[in-house]
């Protein structure tokens, strides 16, 4: 089972898809992309079929794993993780579809009945926010997932601040106390302001707050957490089972979010989640990226032990669920009940792909580039 072919599709809204064919004819697809990087990710995807892939057996995919990672010289980040992340998915979905089975069953069988899901609540206005709150409960969602805030100040106002609250404050409300609302900074706020707002925000019972700071400045966390019982959850922008390895030993976080479609794939963040949990904390794969991506995740979700829930949005806009949806043969795969997904019990990661639909976007001129963001006095700002 030689891997005999590839094709590379960038798509509507911001996403790259990647289909490998083997010499006996089964077709495996993956998702390789950073978000705005996509020309760059392409490339190194092709880098390494043309130079390593392209001949080589399909189901040893732990050795490609390794080779893909350790054969060059320089290691890790996100563009070479995003390749070996989408090559990894489409690797395990042939792996399935060669035995017959869903990625989950080959991974140990699984370990829960269902996945739970989150979707994200968008707008800046609290009653606008609000209202969408309660929608999308009605709609069936147990956990929501909102923005904490756009542009702030290194040290901001208290009215900003005040700003911050009462919108978390309108959604529960909203909602009530029997649906999960979690907060995510995006790594916009600074270590001070992150301390202020969640002593603030201790009253409304969040679920966590995500990327309190960002990444780089994870040696800040613990001093975070001083300020609050609520967890604390990080991850989206580490790559590796190295990359989170200290903030895991430092037991600074409570829940750990790589990208299936940044962190090296379906192999690396089963082996990320496993290592969480021997330090007893959750992984909550971030996904807000393509139904791939979507896919693998559920696949994961179902055979760790220490799963909390999974992103069911597949991008910063709503308006790209309904694209997602078109790149599939039969959608009903991802439909929400009572807030869980129902795993597919398809052979691979259990989607069937639309070709012809991703071939006729693909054709499409795409530059998605995330906006640059700047202070009042003209200072670049984090987005």
């Amino acid at each position: 089972m030689k891997i005999v072919n590839y094709e590379l599709y960038e798509v509507p809204p911001r996403w790259l898809f990647l289909e490998v064919t083997t010499s006996d004819g089964l077709v495996g697809w993956g998702e390789p992309i950073v978000e705005g990087r996509a020309s760059t990710v392409r490339e190194a995807v092709e880098d390494i079929f043309e130079n390593y892939l392209l001949g080589k057996d399909a189901s040893r995919i732990e050795d490609h794993w390794q080779a893909m990672y350790r054969g060059g010289f320089y290691r890790g980040g996100p563009i070479l993780m995003s390749a070996i992340a989408g090559i990894d998915q489409a690797l395990w979905d042939i792996k399935g579809k060669r035995h017959g089975l869903p990625v989950y069953e080959l991974l140990g069988g699984p370990c829960r009945d269902r996945v739970r899901v989150f979707q994200w609540i968008g707008g800046d206005r609290p009653e606008n926010i609000a209202e969408e709150a309660e929608q999308l409960v009605d709609t069936g969602y147990t956990v929501l997932k909102m923005d904490a805030a756009g542009l702030v100040d290194f040290i901001d106002t208290p009215s900003t601040v005040n700003r911050i609250v009462d919108r978390v404050a309108g959604v529960r409300e909203a909602v009530g106390d029997t649906v999960d609302i979690c907060l995510d900074f995006r790594g916009r706020i600074s270590k001070a302001m992150s301390k202020r707002l969640v002593a603030k925000l201790e009253p409304y019972d969040l679920m966590f707050v995500e990327e309190p700071v960002l990444p780089e400045h994870n040696d800040s966390l613990s001093a975070i957490g001083n300020h609050t019982t609520t967890p604390l959850a990080t991850g989206e922008r580490m790559y590796s089972r190295w990359d989170f390895k200290p903030l895991l030993e430092e037991g600074a976080v409570d829940v750990v979010q790589p990208n299936l479609s940044h962190a090296g794939g379906i192999t690396e963040v089963k082996k990320i989640a496993d290592m969480a949990a021997a330090y007893d904390v959750a992984v909550a794969p971030n996904c807000p990226v393509g139904p791939i991506t979507l896919a693998s995740s559920i696949q994961m979700a179902m055979s760790v032990q220490n799963f909390l829930v999974l992103d069911h949005g597949f991008d910063i806009q709503m308006s790209s669920k309904d694209m997602a949806y078109k790149y599939l043969s039969d959608a009903s795969v991802f439909d929400l009940e009572d807030g869980y997904i129902e795993p597919p019990d398809e052979p691979g990661i259990g989607i069937a792909i639309d070709e012809e639909t991703i071939r006729a976007q693909s054709d499409k001129e795409i530059s998605w580039h995330n906006m640059i963001w700047r202070h009042a006095d003209g200072s670049i700002a984090d987005w």
